[in-house]
């Protein structure tokens, strides 16, 4: 596994790890299978873990830190606070006050069972506070030996910039995958490159739709969060599954399969972006680090650019985009 450099030299293995799946949304869910996927990924030499405090709600920085008990030097620990959630789930809003920054980071350390998390994600920028208060706050967790990076999850822009000169950001994190590609077109893209800092890419594979995996909404498990996502309902999944055929043929023409398709062409888009595509399964996992065997000429990444073009799919990422880019 290569590695790529995010920002203030942060060095990952080039593809990461979502853990969000092993505990919630994504149907039902298998501690043991889950453990096997994380053990799999650091054999195949994947170091970047990325989890959240609402993921569960609280019960996957849990699985993440029992995962990696007695092999903390072989990870990189990413999670992240600001999505405020009970413990049975419900919603609470988005928090960035400096008081809750603090208290979200020493549950997180807590529930790792770590002295240090690595990368420190604000989840969704909380508007009425403003960015350099939340940053500043960051930063003396920094300074306290609490986090070692910082981190900002689909921040607009402006942001970024304040963001950054409060303190220095290693990695942004946002959707980033051949079906959502706004932040290419709305600035935020090069706004890191120009700044130095690192783009991590989640939901690479379109939540896995681009796998060719689902072929109906039936497909679906019941208790699925994507059955409540705009591309994944009526008209919109049925025009978008025609964007899926063309990834599986050229997929065939390279011996590929589809999702490993996808994740190389995010590989390609340059070397300071890192996906995260997210698994609760070993066969899954070792399917997609085969993407980066898969070097893609650029007439094939320019083939891929015209079948699946900006703003091709149909739906938005989110039913509520409010909290996003802002």
């Amino acid at each position: 596994m290569k590695k790529r450099t995010l920002g203030q030299g942060l060095q990952v293995s080039e593809l990461g790890l979502g853990c969000m799946g092993m505990s919630e949304f994504y149907g039902a869910t298998d501690e043991t299978e889950s453990m096997a996927t994380i053990h799999r990924a650091l054999e195949l030499g994947i170091n970047l873990l990325d989890t959240a405090d609402i993921y569960g709600p609280f019960k996957n920085e849990e699985l993440v830190g029992r995962a990696i008990r007695g092999r903390r030097d072989d990870v990189v620990i990413a999670t992240k606070f600001g999505n405020v959630r009970d413990t049975q789930g419900q919603s609470l809003g988005i928090r960035g006050d400096p008081e809750y920054v603090r208290q979200a980071c020493d549950a997180s350390l807590k529930r790792l069972g770590v002295d240090h998390i690595d990368l420190y994600y604000q989840h969704r920028v909380d508007t009425k506070v403003p960015i350099e208060d939340t940053v500043g706050a960051m930063a003396e967790l920094v300074r306290a030996g609490k986090v070692r990076h910082l981190g900002l999850s689909e921040a607009a822009p402006e942001t970024i910039r304040r963001a950054h000169a409060t303190h220095p950001i290693t990695a942004l994190q946002t959707e980033y995958s051949l079906w959502t590609r706004d932040v290419e077109e709305n600035d935020v893209l090069s706004t890191v490159r120009e700044l130095g800092i690192g783009f991590v890419a989640y939901s690479p594979l379109g939540r896995g739709f681009l796998t060719g995996r689902f072929k109906t909404f039936d497909d679906l498990p019941a208790d699925d969060f994507r059955r409540s996502n705009p591309r994944f309902q009526g008209e919109n999944f049925e025009r978008n599954l025609d964007l899926v055929r063309e990834v599986e043929r050229l997929a065939r023409d390279k011996g590929a399969t589809p999702g490993q398709l996808a994740l190389a062409w995010v590989l390609a888009r340059g070397e300071e972006i890192v996906p995260i595509p997210g698994t609760k399964h070993v066969r899954y996992l070792e399917e997609n680090v085969g993407a980066t065997r898969i070097e893609l000429s650029s007439d094939e990444i320019a083939r891929l650019d015209n079948m699946i073009p900006i703003g091709a799919a149909t739906g938005t990422r989110y039913a509520n985009m409010t909290t996003v880019h802002r």
